[in-house]
């Protein structure tokens, strides 16, 4: 299983990847470095990547699923509403590849503010 750890400022979150084009993508460009970004109950920040939508790719996402943001070339990770979301859905800007399955509780996420260090790194487990 190809995991990856996403720590934002303290706090850590371990995924797992699953089996698409945009998880290859991200992983061929670990590690990454950047800066937090927040909106709503959402964290994302800019990558290297640049990858197309995926056919499956949505707006609508569950708690735990790690997106790619396509049209900003960006990580989201939604763990509660966002400015655009209806009720308590979990929307983010506009669809978005869902690459990866978070192993801990994104909502530790809430305590994150923008403009910490994100760092994003391989740790392959066998």
């Amino acid at each position: 299983m190809r995991t990856i750890r996403i720590t934002v400022g303290s706090i850590i979150i371990d995924v797992a990847l699953l089996e698409t084009p945009t998880a290859d993508a991200v992983h061929a460009a670990l590690p990454i470095k950047a800066a937090a970004m927040t909106w709503g109950d959402e964290v994302y920040f800019a990558t290297p990547v640049s990858v197309d939508r995926e056919p499956d790719a949505r707006d609508i996402v569950e708690a735990g699923e790690i997106a790619f943001w396509p049209d900003g070339n960006a990580i989201a990770i939604g763990f509660g509403p966002t400015p655009i979301s209806q009720g308590d859905e979990i929307r983010l800007a506009s669809p978005c590849n869902i690459f990866g399955k978070a192993l801990g509780d994104v909502r530790d996420l809430a305590a994150a503010h923008g403009g910490e260090t994100v760092t994003v790194e391989a740790v392959d487990q066998p």
